[in-house]
């Protein structure tokens, strides 16, 4: 049985490339069937259009309430009938307008440890900490989301990564990146293999 993934997306879409590649080499046994974001100038929808994916761009209204746009995203997902919402770079928070109504599975991935660096600019955050010698290590996680909580739902998996004072904010992005490309595949193949 092959999984049926609808993919959230805010930027460029590295970690949807990840999952698009690892499908069409059948290393995970799933199908994108739409990439949806809230951004028209997200580099992920055009990396959809690209694989022959229904990319979707759905964005908030001016004035429109949170929890409206939120069922209106549920309601757009929920016509996909994944069996999976994989939050991949998706920079808004789910209220549980969308969570109650999806009707599916929701898993994010988020680059830092569970319990640590919640939010926004986490691999920032994570090498200033290296710099002033308070941290030596971050990492990534990906988990379900069944609440409002910020990065806070049951841990899939998750992986360390080391950083220091000596490593550039580039260098060390770019090695988080490669471990969440990584990590958020393997996830997805422990759950729909």
């Amino acid at each position: 049985m092959t999984g049926r993934l609808v993919v959230l997306a805010s930027g460029t879409g590295t970690n949807l490339q990840a999952i698009m590649d690892a499908c069409s080499t059948n290393v995970l046994a799933a199908d994108v069937v739409a990439v949806i974001s809230n951004n028209g100038d997200a580099r992920a929808l055009q990396r959809a259009r690209d694989a022959g994916i229904e990319a979707v761009c759905l964005e908030k209204e001016q004035g429109e309430l949170r929890r409206d746009y939120d069922t209106r995203l549920a309601a757009c997902v929920a016509q996909y009938v994944p069996d999976y919402v994989v939050l991949a770079g998706w920079m808004l928070l789910l209220s549980a307008n969308f969570l109650d109504h999806v009707g599916s599975p929701v898993i994010n991935l988020h680059p830092a440890l569970p319990g640590e660096l919640p939010g926004v600019n986490s691999i920032e955050r994570a090498h200033a900490e290296a710099v002033l010698g308070e941290r030596v290590r971050s990492g990534a996680m990906v988990h379900f989301v069944p609440d409002e909580g910020v990065d806070t739902g049951p841990v899939i998996a998750s992986v360390e990564i080391a950083v220091s004072a000596q490593d550039s904010l580039e260098e060390f992005t770019k090695r988080v990146h490669e471990a969440e490309h990584k990590l958020l595949v393997d996830a997805l193949i422990q759950l729909c293999n």
